[in-house]
């Protein structure tokens, strides 16, 4: 080594040599060997503890997340409501069912009027005859295809029935009922299932091409749509498109929230993997069809393209338009921010982007594109899934409850109901618009409820429970119980005219000031409404003028116990009333419900029927589960049950309700008003050849409201059955019923022979006074009858 070399060496001292050559601890050597050691395998041990922690996470949420999946596509998917539907109108010839009355029909269930009938749901007119394609729905009984028929009427009925493709004359048919609603969803999604291959394959394609274009490519995840997202959104410089499958929408709307984070879009994407793998296409898109969110019904949202498309358009799915079907298909995107009713002009913008993507794809020809944008968005006046009907609905659920075993909400029933479309529309319509009007008498708290029977079957085909008639709340068709006043009357006239060796129409019943003790000596003075008293007079007119006093008269003398029997035969619980005179002028509570199953009886001539408004339940695998078969049992005498039909007749011809026979005097109507003590309540029940109807009026805090039964109820009946069109009250007289002629002598009194009264002053049939016999009470008010 050069001297240079050397120099250039470091320098090392003696100190320096000492203190390199000193002898090291054998501990203090190996600690500065193994700590670094130490450290890197600590760490070492840490990330592979964390890796495997998170590894064994993942997988625990990975079978967490795949059990949530099958346990939701292999169990039931969705909690379903019970869809509830109108009563289906049958016709056959023969049926008393009016041409307006088909036509009213179908314009309900929102058939379209066109030249020449061509597809489901399409109906033209001509003279007293209707052609229909009746569109394929599944009844009670099995699916029934769609019929193209020609009904041809004769005034008030069906004359025949043709099949037009082979001019085949049929015995019956029946029209598909209502859709009225949904019952008792466990959530707030409403939806009507439909199967995919039954939903039309131009929205499924709409769909696919709109939303997820490479859905049967890729595996519940497109890195392609994420890319081409991303770009768009770049270019735009903000968000103008999603990079989600039809999955990964899926996944989100049944799985998860609408929270904005990566952690939440990972188990999307997850889920969309798992769910891709597990399950095909067809049952993934089958799924999306069925739960995809388009719009917001007051509480309920609404779901599903079937839904959708009776909300937008009050139309089946599968009577859509092409531009109908691309609506709804724009709407996924944004209900809200599409919503066609507020932003028109937006939601046909996006409405024509989706059948422009239509046209791009194949799915849509040139011209059949160009004839879909130049269409109207053609939308309802507003958007209802059906009408609100919560009494009637009450109704449903009490009798759902108590005559279906094991019955169990969200199981997606179908109802087949007894409620007439035309009815209900027409009692809501005079509720209305007469409460109002009679509220500037009684106040701004009038309540009202409504009634509506078949008068044969006892079928529900109507009810109102208050005054507002779409509301939810205290349903007093079914739950108020109120003083019924004078409606009792022929109940106590009935039981009399059950005796017929005693009780005629024209037997003579007291008119005079009255007294009686109670059971505990206290005295009850009942007195007529006009606080005036005739003496003596005929059982058929006190019963047509509700005179007080000879009803109570009459009801003594036939007894308290076999007026309380009759009043149990016409349906009312006995213990309901108590065993006191007053009970004869309606001093006891009922229920307008309960009221109209007295009268039913009454009027189908003492048969009675339960009134009820469940037909059948059905569930969704076509077992019926339930069935209302209508049964009749007779109760009361059909000669007595005629004769108080006589009598209620004479209530509209002279008596309280001659209001109602001013404006129809040919339809032949009976009915009986009823007034409670101090006014608190008011009633009127009405029967025309097709229906009893029962509405009372008054105050839930039970305050007068200076309304009687003419004044009031009658006036809301009178407005119903108007609209309503009455059938005229034509009921035969039953055997063992012969006609009389009736002589009234000076007091009134009717007898059948004019001996001993030649004295008394008469006319002649040309209206001369003369001395002799009164002419014949016939030529008065026709003829009174009486049992042979």
């Amino acid at each position: 080594m050069t001297k240079q070399q050397k120099s250039n060496q470091p320098q090392i001292n003696d100190s320096e040599i000492n203190e390199l050559n000193k002898p090291s601890s054998p501990s203090s050597a190996l600690e500065s060997v193994r700590k670094p050691r130490r450290s890197y395998r600590k760490l070492k041990f840490t990330v592979l503890g964390v890796c495997l922690l998170t590894a064994c996470g993942l997988v625990k949420m990975g079978v967490d997340i795949n059990d949530e999946v099958a346990a939701k596509f292999e169990g039931q998917l969705w909690q379903l409501p019970s869809v509830v539907y109108a009563r289906e109108l049958a016709l056959q010839p023969g049926a008393v069912i009016r041409y307006d009355d088909l036509i009213n029909e179908l314009e309900a269930l929102k058939y379209r009027k066109v030249s020449n009938p061509s597809r489901p749901g399409e109906y033209s007119t001509s003279r007293l005859k209707v052609e229909f394609i009746r569109r394929p729905f599944e009844f009670r009984d099995g699916q029934q295809d769609a019929r193209h028929v020609v009904v041809d009427f004769d005034y008030s009925k069906v004359k025949s029935i043709v099949e037009a493709e082979t001019n085949r004359e049929l015995g019956y048919i029946r029209v598909e009922p209502k859709l009225l609603g949904m019952l008792e969803a466990q959530t707030d999604e409403q939806r009507l299932y439909r199967p995919m291959d039954e939903m039309p394959e131009t929205l499924i394609d709409a769909l696919i091409a709109t939303e997820d274009r490479d859905f049967y490519q890729h595996d519940g995840v497109s890195p392609t749509a994420i890319a081409r997202a991303f770009l768009a959104n770049l270019k735009a410089g903000r968000t103008v498109q999603g990079g989600s499958t039809l999955t990964q929408q899926l996944a989100k709307n049944l799985f998860l929230t609408s929270e904005r984070s990566l952690w939440r879009k990972a188990r999307e994407a997850y889920m969309a993997l798992i769910i891709d793998y597990r399950y095909s296409k067809d049952q993934i898109l089958d799924a999306y069809l069925n739960q995809v969110y388009l719009a917001q019904s007051g509480r309920d949202a609404v779901h599903g393209f079937e839904l959708g498309s009776r909300f937008y358009f009050g139309l089946p799915l599968s009577e859509l338009r092409v531009d109908q079907q691309a609506l709804l298909v724009g709407l996924v995107k944004g209900p809200s921010y599409y919503n066609p009713w507020r932003y028109p002009e937006r939601t046909k913008r996006r409405r024509d982007l989706v059948l422009q993507l239509m046209f791009e794809n194949g799915v849509l020809e040139q011209d059949d594109y160009l004839a879909a944008v130049d269409k109207p968005l053609d939308i309802q006046d507003k958007g209802t899934i059906s009408n609100r009907q919560p009494a009637y609905f009450g109704q449903l659920q009490r009798e759902l409850t108590a005559k279906v075993k094991n019955y169990q909400a969200g199981q997606g029933l179908r109802l087949f109901t007894t409620l007439d479309p035309r009815s209900q529309e027409m009692a809501e319509q005079s509720v209305r618009k007469v409460i109002p009007q009679l509220e500037s008498k009684a106040g701004d708290q009038l309540e009202t409820a409504v009634v509506v029977a078949d008068r044969v079957s006892g079928e529900i085909r109507a009810m109102v429970g208050g005054s507002r008639p779409g509301y939810d709340g205290f349903n007093r068709a079914i739950d108020a119980k109120r003083q019924i006043g004078s409606v009792v009357k022929p109940a106590v006239y009935l039981a009399a005219l059950e005796l017929p060796k005693r009780f005629s129409l024209s037997t003579s019943l007291q008119d005079r000031p009255l007294t009686l003790k109670g059971q505990n000596g206290e005295n009850w003075s009942p007195r007529n409404y006009d606080r005036q008293y005739r003496g003596e007079v005929p059982l058929y007119t006190a019963l047509a003028k509700s005179y007080n006093i000879p009803t109570v008269n009459l009801g003594m003398a036939v007894g308290l116990d076999e007026v309380i029997s009759t009043m149990e035969k016409l349906g009312i619980d006995k213990n309901e009333v108590p065993k006191l005179p007053s009970i004869l002028l309606g001093a006891f509570t009922l229920t307008p419900v309960e009221v109209t199953q007295m009268y039913q009886t009454i009027a189908s001539g003492g048969h009675r029927s339960e009134l009820s408004a469940l037909g059948a339940v059905v569930d969704n695998e076509g077992n019926i589960l339930y069935q209302s078969l209508p049964v009749s049992t007779q109760t009361v005498s059909e000669q007595a049950s005629w004769l108080t039909m006589y009598g209620l007749q004479r209530v509209v011809s002279e008596g309280t309700g001659r209001y109602l026979n001013e404006m129809l005097p040919s339809s032949r109507l009976a009915g009986k008003t009823g007034t409670s003590d101090k006014g608190r309540d008011s009633w009127y029940v009405g029967v025309d050849g097709r229906e009893v109807v029962t509405v009372w009026m008054g105050r839930d805090d039970n305050k007068a409201v200076k309304l009687t039964g003419s004044s009031g109820p009658l006036r809301l009946y009178a407005d119903y059955i108007q609209s309503r069109d009455p059938e005229p009250l034509v009921i035969q007289a039953p055997e063992q019923i012969t006609e009389f002629d009736y002589y009234r002598d000076q007091r009134g009194v009717l007898s059948q022979s004019c001996v001993g009264q030649t004295h008394l002053p008469a006319w002649d049939p040309q209206g001369t006074l003369k001395q002799g016999c009164v002419r014949k009470v016939e030529t008065f008010f026709k003829r009174l009858f009486d049992f042979n």
